[in-house]
């Protein structure tokens, strides 16, 4: 009980300090094995175990795999480890994955079955915005509610009060930023345009966007390359920022970015077949 306890506060507070990890839960045994239902373990991406413990090397190999995946694509996965005996009567082959479960083979001598629930816990999604325009702090109200873990960086000087944001930077410089799936919006509206864009090109994200007109981010893409920006790295960015959804003020502006946003969140989530 006490580990299991222990395993769980490090869960929360790996959980408010917005780390990746894995969780993973024996959910069933059967016949002789190392761990019993219930017993649970930490798993980061690189693979190292920092807390709790599932059994030794007959499941270990099978949930590091599936903790690898179940970070790429988000998905929690089920690992069923059995003896080849046993796998024969079902007719599946290790590495199989059949309705849900995938298999695997126990090659220990305790020839016991072991089914653990492979759980990935990500943190939000990183919203970076650079400027404090209107649509800017339109755009930080909206997202955070979504679940968005949000930055803002501008000077001090332009920002009339303390926006609710979970991350506030007084200038253009980045710095080390929220560790998650990224996206950069520049929404300056003439206030450090050049600086702040040049700010998002330096930050890798899925995706950037320029909150301006066509022609604003065409002289400023001639103005960057002739400073030796490369051509393809600003052509990544959206500009203008946001579906086309006949937007006007400040906040259905914001609404369109999220709007553009949200597939790309997403991308993998979601099967193809789901109605």
């Amino acid at each position: 009980m006490g580990a299991h306890v222990e395993v769980m506060d490090l869960v929360a507070q790996m959980k408010a300090d917005e780390q990746t990890f894995v969780l993973a839960t024996v959910v069933r045994t059967v016949s002789v094995t190392a761990a019993k239902a219930g017993a649970k373990a930490i798993i980061r991406p690189d693979g190292t175990i920092v807390a709790g413990w599932i059994g030794g090397g007959c499941a270990k190999g099978a949930v590091l795999k599936a903790a690898r995946e179940a970070l790429a694509d988000g998905e929690p996965r089920m690992v069923s480890v059995r003896p080849e005996n046993l796998l024969a009567e079902l007719g599946v082959k290790p590495g199989e994955t059949r309705e849900g479960v995938r298999f695997a083979s126990n090659m220990c001598p305790s020839k016991g079955t072991m089914d653990i629930f492979v759980e990935p816990v990500l943190p939000h999604p990183s919203l970076v915005i650079l400027g404090a325009s209107p649509v800017a702090l339109s755009l930080a109200a909206q997202a955070r509610p979504l679940g968005y873990h949000v930055t803002l960086a501008a000077p001090a000087a332009d920002l009339a009060g303390t926006p609710d944001v979970d991350v506030l930077i007084g200038s253009f410089g980045l710095g080390e930023l929220h560790d998650a799936k990224r996206f950069v919006v520049v929404s300056t509206q003439g206030k450090g345009d050049e600086t702040a864009l040049r700010a998002a090109l330096a930050t890798k994200a899925a995706y950037h966007a320029f909150v301006g007109s066509r022609r604003k981010m065409a002289a400023l893409r001639e103005k960057l390359i002739a400073q030796g920006v490369d051509a393809a790295l600003i052509d990544r960015v959206k500009a203008p920022a946001g579906l086309d959804l006949a937007a006007i003020t400040p906040e259905e502006i914001a609404m369109s970015i999220l709007a553009e946003i949200t597939p790309e969140r997403r991308r993998g989530q979601r099967s193809k077949d789901e109605d």
